[in-house]
């Protein structure tokens, strides 16, 4: 679980959050997903010229967050390929889905081209698959 809070920058004059910020809180969960298990955004373009792209995202959003509301991120391993990963991921308020979403992350050169995730990273992501239910 990762947390966010939503402050007035994230909500739109109504105070509901604005629905292209849930793509943001989802991005932040799944980066510090991967920096949890030693493998952050930063170490692997340095050290590997790989990054992740989303290449299909679909969302279904069932009931709005407000200002000022503590949220939870839920982020959860479907499938873990050669080169892509499937992602569910769940923003609650209260164990209550607010936004549903499932993602589709190719592994990319830094050049755009598509890439293989490097051995020690798909070991690493199929553990978690595996152990995170």
């Amino acid at each position: 679980m990762f947390p966010v809070r939503v402050y007035y920058e994230d909500t739109d004059a109504a105070g509901i959050v604005y629905y292209a910020n849930y793509l943001r809180y989802a991005e932040r969960a799944r980066t510090e997903m991967l920096r949890g298990i030693g493998m952050g955004s930063a170490r692997m373009m340095e050290a590997d010229g790989l990054a992740f792209a989303v290449r299909r995202c679909s969302m279904e959003f069932v009931k709005p967050a407000k200002l000022d509301d503590l949220l939870d991120v839920e982020t959860r391993l479907v499938e873990v390929g050669g080169a892509s990963v499937i992602a569910d991921q769940r923003i609650k308020r209260d164990a209550t889905d607010l936004v549903r979403m499932k993602l589709t992350l190719a592994c990319m050169s830094l050049a755009g081209r598509p890439a293989r995730l490097p051995a020690p990273l798909r070991a690493r992501l199929v553990h978690m698959q595996a152990t995170v239910r």
